[in-house]
């Protein structure tokens, strides 16, 4: 288990995409990643796009992105409601700032646009966000999965598998490194 013994935080919020919250969730723990499930309020339950629940753990602003090695973001309507808070972006930005391993998904996109982390990075997503991540800097590309120094990017359910397999790795040479 290649993640034993370091934490991943997950961003969660309501209408979150059901697979791109749950398969890496699973897919983290499987490799030895303890991951927390953070939202807006602690203890809380979730329900992703097609009502699959979820209950967070922490709160945005009880967790320090010191405590971890990765942050992980869904999609789904999840991401337009996460970017709104400004401790998401705090944290999204202190992660980057630490060169830490970020992975987003479909519209996930949109929380590293408006923490404005996007500039220079080579990214993917759904075509639908193609537009707000070339104006945020980033140069969109349609691929399964892209990894661009620190940050990972996947489009959509389909690419799950290449996706996590991309940002385990990543995790994995972090970890070696630090």
């Amino acid at each position: 288990m290649v993640l034993q013994g370091y934490k991943v935080l997950a961003f969660v919020d309501e209408e979150f995409e059901d697979l791109e919250m749950w398969y890496p969730v699973l897919r983290l723990r499987e490799a030895g990643a303890e991951v927390h499930l953070v939202g807006p309020a602690a203890n809380k339950v979730f329900y992703g796009k097609y009502g699959v629940p979820l209950t967070t753990e922490y709160a945005f602003s009880e967790v320090q992105s010191n405590d971890y090695i990765g942050l992980y973001v869904p999609g789904g309507w999840a991401p337009d409601k996460l970017r709104r808070y400004a401790d998401v972006l705090r944290l999204t930005r202190e992660f980057h700032e630490a060169v830490k391993p970020i992975a987003h998904i479909c519209h996930a996109g949109w929380v590293l646009a408006s923490a404005k982390i996007c500039e220079g990075y080579t990214m993917t997503s759904t075509p639908g966000i193609k537009d707000d991540l070339e104006n945020a800097g980033a140069i969109w590309v349609d691929e399964e999965v892209v990894v661009d120094r620190n940050i990972v990017s996947g489009r959509r359910p389909p690419d799950l598998p290449a996706f996590m397999k991309a940002y385990i790795q990543v995790l994995a040479e972090y970890t070696t490194k630090h």
